[in-house]
């Protein structure tokens, strides 16, 4: 078979099955129209690719770094309380580490530290600066006294703290630049804003390389699809137009609604993948309509009726896992349902038009060079794939044996899948604000960057300085203390852990004087109304983001058990990012069942209208499942246990995966996945309508789609497992877990089981709506 006959794998949808005359009508008329000015197309879509190419580098400033839930959680509230309550709020503050070849806190490494510490100071929108030097405290250095660090708390709102980050690095270079053997310091600036900040520039470079990187890997493998250069580079064209106008358009949305800066790396992962994806399929048809000795005007028009109802048909299955996010309580997983809407809808536009009207100017030229496709013939032969579906026709159901055996093997571990915060490599090493946590880390100070803070309100009349409220804080302190994740705590009552309730009573009798003595330690513990209070809890340097998600459930356990007795009416609520990032997983997690049940259930409804089958959409529903529950299971051996983790760049086992990315990786591989079941599908279907022989049409179907369906599936792995080497872990999860999905889905699913339960099932796989023989 030439690569011409492979091109109605998928393209059917109405045209080749018995649909009514109208809908065809409407397709003819929609593609004549559209090929008669079919210059026109080609120069607005050349006006808007153009116009949107200026826009789509202006992106990635608009989008946010922090998201954030649909509704109010606790962490968001007792963050709230912080910045409105307190005269001198810790909320916003940089953690800045220090590092030289000498003693740090002395001689010229202290005249260092000092110098900065000053630059920080004159910054207008700094309110403090605490040193080694200011406060006496020996935890701010490390023990080989090489490396030192301080902290900069500042003046300004958390949406504007970002854009100091800049600003405050540049000033400690040129003082850097100033001293005497400067070279011989590191000064790391880090902090949430500056982790923040650094992710997004990473976004943005993962992006951009992965765009340089996969162009010229996808046109080798459509250069083998297609044997032909200028037909190869059609899709290539499609899909980086799709992801330049994606870009732009989300930059549109992202001044009105929030979206995350991860959206950057979908919209490449998409853009290229689907955009690719579907342009295959129209070139395909058109070569075919070609070789049928067709015009090229005319086989234009034969290809938008028929696979561009097949790209509307796909697309559609893949916006039922998009606009499910949207259903989403957080404004991450919103955003990356429009983003992933925008990029499906460009795709289908521009592989419905644009590449249309591309093909019916070239014509033959599309073939050319053509001594290429003599020596890649023999991709294309149906013979290997014919033997492979006669194998299965003549085993069903050892097939089916082996091949569920080993999804069932491989959903094993997603048993003991763990969700949270990873344990390691969350935040990237590669950057200044990465580095410097892991320079914090070594001192054993990385909690001083993340601190769970805990907002305690007393009831009217109670001041947190009463003698029953500091009892009850010392209380709580002390219960805090005993666990051992737990290396510190800040608070009214923690100054000098020496003294008692009585002492630190007597002490706050007069605010006046405590103020006077202890400014900024004061007005950042105790509000104006003087009954609410701060106690931030530090993490020990053992505990890694993971436990610390269970240390925040265990004070939240505490301070609701009531067995404090004199906070008994009293508010404590638990802030800070790692409670938020509970709260958020906790939201999400309470409606992904509502996320699941929804695309299973319209999935099901689209493929029962398509084959008028009860039995198609069951098989399709229950398959899906479980490479889904195989995906998620490699996901856990790989990243959760660590089996093959350093070769995506991941030290060792993260010990929980980031909940965004079940739901995502959930919500996109059951509409990516149904292409596949489309594209196969289809053809065992137009087969069975001409013969009424199911287990003839089922071979014939396997033969004929099995080539393309393996282009457009290593097109796919490709491009989602380039992301699986991001430097952003989430990123490689999602993009690990996709490229997974991709390859068991196009291979056990499609190339074993589908085939091979179509041949069990025989004609009950078309009842009610078919009839036939076997």
């Amino acid at each position: 078979m030439n690569i011409g006959t492979q091109g109605d794998i998928g393209e059917c949808w109405l045209a080749e099955r018995e649909v009514g005359s109208y809908h065809s009508a409407v397709f003819d008329s929609l593609g004549r129209n559209l090929i008669r000015f079919r210059w026109a197309v080609i120069a607005v879509w050349l006006t808007v690719g153009i116009f949107a190419a200026t826009r789509a580098g202006g992106t990635l400033a608009v989008l946010e770094l922090r998201g954030h839930a649909d509704q109010t959680t606790e962490a968001q509230f007792a963050d709230s309380l912080l910045n409105v309550r307190f005269a001198r709020p810790v909320a916003n503050f940089f953690a800045v580490t220090l590092s030289g070849p000498g003693q740090i806190t002395e001689g010229a490494g202290g005249d260092l530290l000092d110098s900065l510490a000053s630059t920080a100071r004159a910054k207008p929108w700094v309110r403090g600066v605490l040193t080694s030097h200011t406060t006496k405290d020996t935890a701010f250095v490390s023990k080989d006294q090489h490396t030192t660090m301080f902290l900069v708390s500042l003046g300004s709102s958390r949406d504007s703290v970002g854009a100091l980050v800049a600003p405050l690095r540049q000033a400690f270079r040129d003082v850097l630049q100033r001293t005497p053997n400067g070279g011989a310091y590191t000064v790391q600036v880090t902090g949430r804003a500056p982790l923040d900040n650094d992710i997004r520039t990473v976004s943005g470079d993962d992006a951009r390389r992965s765009e340089r990187n996969l162009v010229p890997i996808t046109f080798i493998v459509l250069v083998v699809a297609f044997g032909a250069l200028v037909a190869a580079c059609l899709p290539v064209i499609v899909g980086v137009v799709v992801i330049v106008l994606a870009l732009a358009i989300v930059g549109v949305i992202a001044r009105h609604t929030s979206m995350t800066v991860f959206v950057l790396n979908m919209i490449t992962m998409i853009g290229l993948g689907v955009g690719i994806d579907y342009s295959l399929l129209v070139v395909t048809r058109f070569r075919e309509e070609m070789n049928a000795g067709r015009s090229s005007v005319d086989a234009a028009i034969r290809t938008i009726a028929t696979a561009g109802r097949a790209v509307l048909a796909s697309g559609m299955t893949v916006v039922v896992g998009f606009a499910a996010l949207l259903l989403t309580p957080l404004s991450d997983t919103k955003s990356i349902g429009i983003a992933g809407l925008v990029v499906v809808a460009i795709a289908m536009l521009l592989a419905t038009t644009l590449l249309p009207a591309l093909l019916a100017v070239l014509g033959r030229a599309i073939d050319q060079p053509r001594w290429l496709a003599s020596r890649l013939a023999w991709y294309h032969k149906p013979a290997t794939w014919a033997r492979w579906a006669a194998s299965l026709s003549r085993h069903p159901y050892r097939a089916v044996a082996v091949g569920g055996s080993i999804l069932l093997l491989l959903t094993v571990p997603v048993m003991f899948i763990h969700i949270g915060l990873p344990s390691r490599s969350w935040w990237p090493t590669e950057t200044e604000a990465g580095a410097g946590v892991a320079t914090l880390e070594r001192m054993g100070m990385s909690g001083y960057v993340m601190p769970l803070r805990m907002i305690i309100e007393f009831p009217e009349g109670t001041p947190a300085t009463s003698s029953t409220a500091l009892r009850g804080l010392k209380h709580l302190s002390d219960s805090l203390r005993a666990d051992p994740r737990i290396r510190e705590i800040r608070s009214l009552v923690d100054i000098n852990r020496k003294r008692t309730v009585f002492e630190y009573s007597v002490l706050y009798s007069s605010l006046d004087s405590v103020r006077v003595n202890y400014p900024d330690f004061l007005d950042a513990y105790l509000a104006r109304d003087e009954r609410t209070t701060l106690m931030d809890v530090i993490p020990a340097d053992t505990t890694s983001l993971t436990t610390a998600m269970d240390v925040v459930r265990n004070v939240r356990r505490l301070a609701a058990s009531g067995h404090i007795k004199q906070l008994k009416g009293a508010s404590v609520r638990v802030g800070g990012y790692v409670a938020g990032s509970v709260d958020f997983q906790e939201l999400l997690l309470s409606r992904f069942p509502m996320i699941v049940g929804l695309i299973l259930a319209v999935t099901a409804l689209m493929l029962a209208i398509v084959f008028r089958s009860v039995l198609v959409p069951i098989k399709a529903i229950v398959m899906n499942s479980l490479s889904v529950a195989a995906t998620f299971g490699i996901v856990v051996l790989v990243f959760q246990h660590g089996f093959g983790a350093q070769l995506f760049g991941v030290d060792g086992p993260t010990s929980a995966i980031y909940v965004l990315v079940p739901v995502i990786v959930f919500a996109m591989v059951f509409g990516l996945s149904m292409d596949y079941e489309v594209f196969l599908l289809v053809r065992i279907k137009e087969l069975y309508d001409e013969t009424g022989d199911n287990a003839a049409a089922t071979r014939d179907g396997l033969a004929a789609t099995a080539s393309v369906i393996t282009s457009a599936a290593v097109i796919m792995v490709v491009v989602f497992g380039a992301f699986a080497f991001a430097h952003i872990i989430m990123m490689q999860f999602i993009g690990f877990g996709l490229a997974v999905a991709v390859f068991l889905d196009a291979t056990l699913v499609r190339m074993v089981l589908v085939p091979s339960f179509m041949q069990i099932a025989g004609r009950w796989n078309w009842w009610p709506g078919g009839k036939g023989s076997r």
